[in-house]
């Protein structure tokens, strides 16, 4: 019988207590992994949890759950708009619950994006087989009407024009006015809930009128309006290694009578290192692919340390920038290994690639997909500038599963430990009304 290997990532507290675990008990780790994989196959129950329960953490070895012939399934059809390379959709299709033996989870519908890279990026890692479920089309000429019904709906509206990074037009750019057309969808199909994600510059654009109107029209469309909880996600404190910050509004049909509420974060803090050495990228990985970089752009990053930029650093005259203009700090900024890396961007120019904490080098589009949570065995299609985009978009992965969990739970009246909102209610329940907010300092 032919071998394979899985990799697995824990963090590194509960690997060493699992391994101690087994030294004692004259087993190694791999022996008890493959004993408890051989007890779910076979549907036993005596799986070996009796010496973990010893230690006081909190992992605890599970039977397998047993469906009785009652058992159903709840399914929530999930359509998206500029989709990108599928950040939010393959955590939808990987997100699910039990709840008294019926699973709750969601189903892909369909897909947009004006992108052709990104769509045969997500035909590829998300549909399972329904490739003709993603439209490549701008979403000015898609036919909203014509899409398929849907129960839930999930958009990142394009943040250019919002962007700290980016130009900060809000409504007056190009793609601010593009939040509209999630409100079309929203009108037609009336989905039981929905989720809009954008930087956190979203809330200051215009002096923070685009937001206000952003969530007016948000909480006012459809046949019966949506109550809102708009939180900014700081995803580092939900165990993505990444200080990635971005407002998301989850919106409930007031008809449902729930409103979500925003998970805890988590304690658990996972650094740049950790995402990308643990385990270690196989040779052969997609997308792994080195930047070429000069001999002054190598010589550069020797004299920059961990944590560092351009501007900080001691760096010989020579290999100085001659920028008089912004300065922005992400420029050959390297990673701190020991802490989550800072923003992955989809653009710019020399010096924002991101760039390892030892080697003189940016980061391959592999090694950026680490820190947005895709595993490894997503494979993104298109050139490596492409790749580069790409992965720069997407939402985490890890931090999507996050909320959406908390979507799937709200749905069906299960209780979840949360924290208010950052940014508040809105909607008829909540008077229409949202905390003040200051603009916010990550893109």
């Amino acid at each position: 019988m032919q071998k394979e290997t899985y990799p697995i990532r824990i963090n590194s507290t509960l690997k060493k207590k699992f391994l101690s675990i087994c030294s004692s008990e004259g087993k190694t780790g791999a022996e008890v992994v493959r004993q408890l994989i051989e007890n779910y196959v076979e549907g036993h129950t005596d799986m070996p949890q009796a010496s973990l329960s010893k230690t006081k953490t909190n992992c605890k070895v599970k039977s397998p759950i047993k469906k009785n012939i009652n058992s159903k399934n709840v399914q929530y059809k999930v359509g998206e708009l500029f989709c990108g390379p599928g950040g939010l959709g393959l955590a939808a299709v990987q997100t699910k619950i039990n709840v008294n033996d019926t699973t709750h989870e969601f189903i892909h519908e369909w897909a947009s994006d004006y992108d052709n890279d990104t769509c045969q990026t997500y035909k590829l890692n998300v549909t399972d087989g329904k490739e003709d479920s993603v439209f490549w089309k701008d979403v000015k000429k898609l036919d909203i009407d014509s899409l398929n019904p849907i129960d839930g709906f999930m958009y990142g509206f394009p943040c250019n024009d919002f962007s700290i990074v980016g130009e900060t037009k809000g409504f007056d750019g190009e793609y601010g006015p593009l939040y509209t057309y999630g409100v079309k969808v929203l009108n037609k199909h009336n989905p039981k809930w929905f989720l809009a994600e954008n930087v956190g510059g979203l809330s200051s654009a215009n002096g923070g009128k685009a937001f206000k109107k952003i969530l007016e029209d948000l909480a006012g469309s459809g046949d019966k309006g949506y109550q809102l909880t708009v939180n900014l996600f700081k995803f580092e404190e939900y165990g993505i290694p990444q200080a990635r910050h971005r407002v998301i509004i989850i919106g409930i049909r007031n008809d449902l009578e729930k409103t979500f509420e925003v998970p805890v974060p988590t304690s658990e803090r996972r650094t740049s290192r950790e995402a990308i050495e643990i385990p270690p990228i196989l040779d052969d990985a997609y997308n792994n692919e080195l930047t070429r970089q000069s001999a002054t752009v190598v010589e550069r990053l020797t004299h920059i340390l961990p944590g560092q930029n351009a501007w900080n650093s001691d760096l010989p005259e020579r290999l100085k920038l001659n920028v008089k203009s912004a300065r922005l700090s992400q420029i050959y900024k390297r990673l701190d290994p020991d802490l989550p890396s800072y923003t992955v961007t989809g653009s710019g120019g020399g010096g924002t690639h991101v760039y390892h904490w030892k080697e003189p080098r940016a980061l391959t589009n592999r090694e950026r997909a680490r820190l947005q949570t895709f595993p490894d065995s997503f494979k993104f299609l298109g050139t490596k500038e492409s790749v580069r985009k790409q992965v720069g978009m997407a939402v985490p992965v890890d931090g999507a599963k996050v909320v959406l969990e908390a979507v799937l739970n709200t749905m069906a009246g299960v209780d979840y430990e949360s924290t208010e909102p950052s940014l508040g209610y809105f909607g008829e329940k909540s008077g229409c009304t949202i905390k003040k907010f200051n603009s916010d300092k990550n893109n």
